[in-house]
């Protein structure tokens, strides 16, 4: 385990950012002393933090809730807002349309082909009222379910919100998806209807978008209706009564109203994928997600209204949401990207950062480990000094990139923000803020209102030095209200019944002698090779730090002797070879970090690893592949390509 000193700090607060921080303000409103006195009133007391939020944002209800939190049904089944009305909308644009934020820039687009457009926020409210218009003459209102499968586009923003406008529920999917995975989704989460485009650009090619919604409907019985964005002209068929353009919709004064909703209503229904069997709908509400934003992006991130957000993902996973929802409520511009971070220029992101002056810019560290290849070279061309914000989600840094992002892209000064949690509690469970210093790869702690701790297997909490399972012991606002259409029984034993009383996320994580908190990688990742575990982001970290290999995913197999033995796949460096030439000076590299028992079994070298569209190695794919079984949902994944050449590899290489 890599463990970290005092002397490790690469970043502290200036005086500035202190003073005008938004979560100094927050404690000084409710009279809290400190950050440790807050997550601990936070702990005692959730009612009144949760309330203590949404108070601080002013957030709107048409009827005022009762009480916070109802702990009548027992932990995994908290009620929140009870008694209450709201709707996102009537938060994230009505309240901003009589005041001057209307006139603000609230979604700025770029094509992977150079196009531009951009919104004001009362142009996305005429665009949101159009389609919710459209969707009413359609026949739809509250509690439907309807589907997005769209790219990252400026209609994007107000599918969304216009689907919640309504009432209705949101079902985000990847728009990389193919045919099996949204049928299979649109079937489960019971979708009416679906917003899609004709196409859209990938790496320079037209990918169509429609025509996957085409082959899919027919096996799904409750779908009525689709709705096409023209988005790259490319040629569709539309079937009549079934088909309607985005840009017939009516009027947009025709859809004025906004639905009145109760405030714990579903309001996205996010499909996550496991190793074995159907993705598990987590239900995240309007209160709830709401809520969990503006704590997690508001407060601990300090998102003020004039910065600028740029976070290159898809509307299909729960990044694409919290941005919408986040940069609307929040006053600011959501600055949005179709197409990936490298291309068609190999430093794009950083274009991207220049020429729409993004102040607040969110990563993963495999999109970084990604660029890194590109050279320093790249980050230089362009500049970055607009930004105030860095953030980071999505899988555990190793040392040498997050040092990279923070020195090249950071300068050295703006906080690079670390990140974890998932779309079932609707953001973060540990965090940084700008209020305290930080290491690399570092979590200051849980965030306030999530009860974190680290436990073994009993469930006993453990000291600092030692790694365990990362838990909350009190259900939180964001937490999802189980599983869609199902019993209970899934959504308890997948969260609530590994550790009776506590909600386990699937990370391990350990805390160091100055309470910095760091999470290694999944528990379902993490490797006990001859009594030693750890995660395999440490070994991954030693492989990268030689310089020798762009990328790499590190898995653990079984081992006779062993327990588990460790295994390599790695994308060598420009100008390596592969070989057993590079196989051993990388071996030497892990044993000379780790220790002989952590010798790699196999160094396997491949052009690319499984990732998914956000950037996560897919390293239960890795596991599968390599121990001939099958890999299980492969839906996520935007190069499956990388799969058969995993095979073929090993395949060769076992005669």
């Amino acid at each position: 385990m890599e463990l970290h000193t005092s002397q490790d700090i690469a970043w502290r607060p200036s005086a500035d950012m202190l003073a005008q921080s938004n979560l100094l303000a927050f404690m000084r409103s409710l009279g809290v002393a400190d950050y440790d006195a807050l997550r601990q009133r936070a702990a005692e007391d959730m009612a009144w933090f949760w309330d203590a939020v949404i108070r601080y944002w002013d957030m709107r209800f048409y009827r005022p809730y009762d009480v916070v939190v109802d702990p009548s049904r027992g932990l995994p089944w908290h009620a929140w807002c009870v008694g209450g009305t709201t709707n996102v909308v009537l938060n994230c644009l009505d309240r901003h349309l009589e005041t001057p934020v209307r006139d603000q820039e609230a979604v700025a687009w770029e094509g992977e082909d150079g196009r531009r457009r951009s919104w004001t926020f009362a142009q996305l409210d005429e665009e949101t009222c159009r389609f919710a218009a459209l969707l009413r003459a359609l026949g739809f209102s509250k509690g439907d379910v309807i589907a997005l499968y769209v790219p990252f586009v400026p209609e994007a923003t107000a599918a969304l919100l216009g689907i919640a406008k309504i009432g209705a529920v949101v079902l985000p999917l990847f728009s990389g998806y193919g045919t099996a995975a949204v049928a299979d989704r649109l079937a489960d989460g019971g979708a009416v209807a679906v917003v899609t485009a004709d196409g859209t650009l990938r790496r320079g090619n037209e990918v169509a978008l429609k025509a996957v919604i085409d082959e899919a409907a027919p096996q799904v019985k409750t779908l009525r209706k689709v709705v096409v964005i023209r988005n790259r002209g490319t040629a569709v068929t539309m079937k009549p009564g079934r088909d309607h353009w985005w840009d017939e919709a009516a009027p947009g004064d025709a859809a004025t109203h906004t639905e009145p909703v109760e405030a714990d209503a579903p309001l996205v229904l996010a499909f996550t994928s496991g190793t074995t069997g159907k993705a598990k709908g987590a239900v995240l509400t309007h209160c709830g997600l709401l809520t969990k934003i503006a704590l997690d992006i508001g407060l601990c991130f300090d998102f003020k209204p004039q910065d600028r957000l740029l976070w290159m993902s898809d509307m299909g996973w729960i990044v694409g949401p919290i941005t919408t929802l986040g940069t609307t409520f929040l006053k600011g511009t959501l600055v949005i990207a179709e197409g990936g971070p490298d291309y068609p220029q190999k430093g794009r992101m950083w274009k991207l950062v220049q020429d729409h002056r993004v102040s607040f810019l969110g990563v993963a560290p495999t999109t970084i480990r990604t660029l890194m290849r590109h050279g320093v070279e790249e980050v230089e061309k362009y500049d970055l000094s607009s930004l105030r914000i860095a953030a980071s989600t999505g899988e555990p840094w190793n040392r040498d990139s997050w040092l990279w992002c923070f020195r090249n892209v950071c300068k050295g000064t703006v906080p690079l923000h670390n990140y974890i949690g998932g779309t079932e509690v609707s953001g973060g469970i540990l965090a940084t803020t700008v209020i305290h210093p930080m290491k690399p790869c570092s979590f200051v702690g849980p965030i306030p209102g999530m009860s974190a701790d680290i436990v073994d297997e009993a469930g006993n909490s453990l000291p600092a030095g030692q790694m365990g399972e990362l838990v909350l012991r009190q259900p939180s606002i964001g937490m999802t209200r189980g599983l869609w259409r199902d019993p209970g029984d899934r959504y308890l034993d997948t969260y609530w019944n590994r550790l009776p009383g506590m909600w386990a996320h699937g990370d391990f994580a350990y805390r160091d002698e100055d309470g910095f908190w760091f999470v290694p990688g999944r528990s379902d990742d993490t490797m006990n090779v001859a009594g030693k575990r750890t995660g395999p982001s440490e070994v991954e970290s030693l492989l990268l730090a030689t310089g020798r290999v762009a990328e790499a995913a590190v898995v653990g197999v079984p081992d006779e002797v062993k327990g588990t033995a460790v295994v390599c796949v790695c994308v060598p460096a420009a100008g390596e070879t592969a070989g057993a030439a590079l196989s051993e000076k990388l071996s030497d590299a892990v044993v000379a970090g780790l220790g002989k028992p952590f010798r790699p079994r196999e160094i396997v070298f491949v052009s690319d690893v499984p990732k998914t569209r956000n950037m996560k190695i897919m390293r239960r794919v890795v596991r599968a592949v390599y121990a001939g079984q099958p890999p299980g949902d492969l839906a996520a994944l935007q190069n499956p390509e990388s799969v058969e050449e995993l095979r073929t590899v090993l395949a060769a290489t076992r005669g």
